[in-house]
């Protein structure tokens, strides 16, 4: 079993390395019962949340996130008409299946539609884009569509009572259930915040930048410091340009400090 693919309980009982579909399917059920979307309650669906649980651990592996973005559109329109002209019913199966899984766990974990095409990350939403922008209930329409569509071909290339087919449509059925049960996950077990806009990144930085710059400033006025005090007992010429030196430094980062070398008194300039 690959690193990538085990995971340690900070919070159990024992240090034993368990597989990460298990931590998977631990959040999956805590967050069923903590909604109150718990299992079976309208209909049998334990099959669903196998499902979503390898679904899940499935995002973990970058290979596979690669391999599904081939088969990724991000519009409706793209996706018909790459499926316009076939007649292969797999084709049809995989793209429908693997677009509506990236909807559930892009809406649910990440809380970003976008997300769907990884080919294609999200742009800030300009007041035009906005208006031409799909709505979140776009989205789930979606979901549940390419869901219905993956459990009709399933049931050409599979046996009709294959399990896998069964699951299609309970998903398609319950998608905006498994949405929820899934942003409970996203906030109370995988704490996940929401993504910064580029305004709160630009002030996030320049809080960062301001920061360091009063720090850096404060560490060139305890050298200034340390050497002028040096300076005043020797009177070094060296020392003395160093403090020279330093003073431009911190008035390039503080434009405001001031400071120039005492005038030198008639018994010193008599002494020299």
């Amino acid at each position: 079993m690959r690193a990538l693919d085990r995971y340690l309980d900070l919070k159990g009982a024992t240090r034993e390395v368990k597989p990460t579909y298990h931590f998977m399917m631990k959040c999956l059920l805590y967050s069923r019962m903590e909604t109150g979307l718990v299992s079976n309650k309208d209909y049998y669906d334990e099959d669903v949340n196998v499902y979503i649980a390898h679904l899940l651990n499935s995002f973990i592996d970058p290979a596979y996130v690669q391999r599904a973005s081939r088969y990724l559109s991000k519009f409706d329109t793209e996706v018909f008409r790459r499926l316009a002209d076939s007649e292969d019913s797999r084709l049809k199966y995989t793209i429908y299946k693997t677009n509506a899984d990236f909807l559930l766990v892009s809406l649910g974990i990440f809380n970003n539609a976008s997300a769907v095409d990884p080919q294609h990350p999200a742009k800030p939403a300009t007041a035009h884009r906005r208006l031409f922008h799909p709505s979140e209930e776009a989205y789930v329409g979606r979901g549940k569509t390419y869901y219905r569509f993956a459990y009709t071909y399933s049931q050409q290339i599979h046996n009709p009572q294959a399990a896998i087919t069964e699951v299609l449509e309970k998903l398609s059925v319950g998608f905006e259930k498994y949405l929820r049960v899934l942003a409970h996950m996203r906030g109370e077990y995988f704490d996940l915040m929401d993504r910064l806009t580029r305004g709160e990144v630009y002030h996030l930085e320049r809080s960062i930048d301001e920061a360091k710059k009063r720090n850096d400033v404060r560490d060139l006025q305890d050298r200034f410091l340390d050497l002028f005090i040096e300076w005043k007992r020797s009177g070094d010429e060296k020392t003395k340009a160093k403090i020279e030196r330093l003073v431009t430094e911190i008035q390039a980062l503080d434009p405001s400090f001031a400071f120039e070398f005492p005038a030198e008194s008639a018994e010193t300039k008599e002494a020299c």
